[in-house]
C-alpha cells in the first residue's frame, strides 16, 4: 500500500525537525517492531556545485543537508543509519586528501553515534575508485586495493564493532565474521573485500552490505556470494532481508521539460552499465530470495518493484538523495518528489511484514514532509 505525502506530525518526544519518532499508527497489535532503521546515501558535495560554500570547500560534503537528516533520524530514535556510499568526494589515491575528507564525515557522525544510533557505512564508487588516466589519453574511474585499504583504515572500526552495536540497538550482531566476504577470483574480484562486502543478524534481520565497485570488476555485484549468504540466512530462520549497496541495479529515468515539452532524461546508469548477465543474476538472487534492496548513486528518491511485470515482488529503493546535487535539479526535472532530499525510515515487524516510509525537504526551511510510505508483505 503506498500512501500519498503528508506534513509530518510533531511529536513530544521528537525534536523540533518534525520527524515520525515511533511505529506508523496503523501498526497491529500484538506485531511488534523487531528492528528499526534509517537508510540514506550519497552526502558528498561537487567541487563545480553553486551551492558550495567556503566551509564545504575543504572537505566537499553537504553539511547542511546531511545535518539535518541526521537530526531527523535522531528524533525518530532509529536504532541504526545504514549510509549508502559516497559520502566522501574521493576519487583520488592521495591518502591525506582521503583521510581530510574521511574525518569530517565522521566528526558529522559522531553526534549521532553518541546519542544512540549506530552508523553503519557501505563503499561507493567515490570511496574505492580513482581517476586513472589510460594510455590512449582517457581517463577511467577505476577501483583499486589502495582505496579499499584507506576505507578499511577510516571505517573499519564501525565493521563491525558488535559490542557497540549491541549497546546502541539493544539487539545483539550474530553471525557476523569479518571473514565472510567474496574470495578472490569469484564474480570477477581481484582484492580483499573484508569490511567492504559483509553481514550478520540483528534479531531476525539479516543486514547484507555489499561493495558495488570492487576493484577489477567496477559496477558489479558478488552475486556468488550473496547467493550463499541470503541462503545461509535463511536457513537459519532470518524473516527479513535487507541488502544494502551503493550503486542500483535499475536507474531510475526521471520526467524533465526541454523546449515546452515533456521528455525524459538520460537516467545514471548502475550494475546496468557493466555486465547486464551478472546484474540479472544479482537481480535474481534478491527475487529469489524476497529480499529488498536499498541503494543510492543516482542523486534522487524513487522505489519500485523493477521486474513487477514479470512477475517479480522485490523492491528496489534509490535512496541517493542525502545532499549530493540533486539529479533532477541539475537536469531540470518536473517532479516536486524527484528535486527533494530524502532519506527512508525502515520498520521490520515479528509477522515478516516491513513498512517504509521516505521524509523528504527541499532547499529551504520548510517542515519535513513523507513523500511516500508502504508496506511489503511477510513472506511465505
Amino acid at each position: 500500500m503506498i500512501r500519498p505525502a503528508r506534513l509530518l506530525a510533531f511529536a513530544g518526544a521528537c525534536l523540533s525537525v518534525s520527524v515520525a519518532c515511533a511505529a506508523p499508527v496503523d501498526a497491529p497489535a500484538g506485531d511488534p517492531v523487531v528492528f528499526h532503521f534509517a537508510t540514506v546515501g550519497d552526502s558528498r558535495q561537487d567541487p563545480d556545485d553553486p551551492r558550495l560554500t567556503i566551509h564545504d570547500a575543504p572537505f566537499l560534503q553537504a553539511t547542511r543537508q546531511l545535518a539535518r537528516i541526521n537530526r531527523e533520524v535522531e528524533a525518530a530514535h532509529a536504532q541504526a543509519l545504514i549510509f549508502l556510499g559516497d559520502m566522501v568526494m574521493g576519487y583520488s589515491p592521495d591518502r591525506s586528501l582521503l583521510d581530510r575528507q574521511y574525518a569530517y564525515w565522521r566528526g558529522m557522525m559522531a553526534p549521532l553515534m553518541e546519542a544512540g544510533t549506530y552508523v553503519l557505512p557501505v563503499a561507493g564508487n567515490h570511496e574505492t575508485e580513482s581517476k586513472v588516466k589510460q594510455p590512449n589519453g582517457k581517463t577511467l574511474k577505476l577501483a583499486n586495493p589502495a582505496n579499499e585499504d584507506a576505507w578499511r583504515a577510516n571505517m573499519g572500526d564501525l565493521l563491525l564493532d558488535t559490542a557497540l552495536w549491541q549497546r546502541l540497538t539493544g539487539v545483539p550482531a550474530t553471525h557476523w565474521s569479518v571473514d565472510n566476504t567474496p574470495a578472490p577470483g569469484t564474480d570477477r574480484i581481484t582484492s580483499d573485500q573484508r569490511q567492504l562486502t559483509y553481514s550478520f543478524d540483528a534479531g531476525p534481520v539479516h543486514i547484507a552490505v555489499i561493495n558495488t565497485d570492487p576493484s577489477g570488476a567496477d559496477g558489479t555485484a558478488p552475486v556468488a556470494w550473496l547467493e550463499a549468504d541470503l541462503a545461509a540466512a535463511q536457513a537459519r530462520g532470518a524473516t527479513h532481508l535487507y541488502v544494502f549497496g551503493h550503486k542500483m541495479a535499475y536507474g531510475y529515468d526521471f520526467p524533465v521539460a526541454k523546449n515546452g515539452k515533456a521528455e525524459k532524461v538520460e537516467k545514471e546508469t548502475g550494475l546496468d552499465a557493466g555486465d547486464a548477465a551478472l546484474r540479472d543474476a544479482f537481480w535474481q538472487t534478491i527475487e529469489r530470495h524476497h529480499a529488498t534492496y536499498f541503494c543510492g548513486h543516482e542523486h534522487i528518491f524513487h522505489a519500485w518493484q523493477p521486474t513487477q511485470a514479470q512477475g517479480g515482488q522485490s523492491w528496489q529503493v534509490i535512496i541517493g538523495s542525502g545532499g549530493s546535487p540533486l539529479a533532477a535539479v541539475k537536469a531540470g526535472g518536473t517532479q516536486e518528489v524527484d528535486r527533494l532530499f530524502a532519506w527512508a525510515e525502515v520498520w521490520a515487524y515479528r509477522s515478516g511484514r516491513t513498512h517504509i516510509a521516505i521524509h523528504g525537504f527541499d532547499e529551504g526551511d520548510a517542515p519535513s514532509r513523507t513523500l511516500q510510505e508502504w508496506d511489503i508483505p511477510a513472506q511465505p
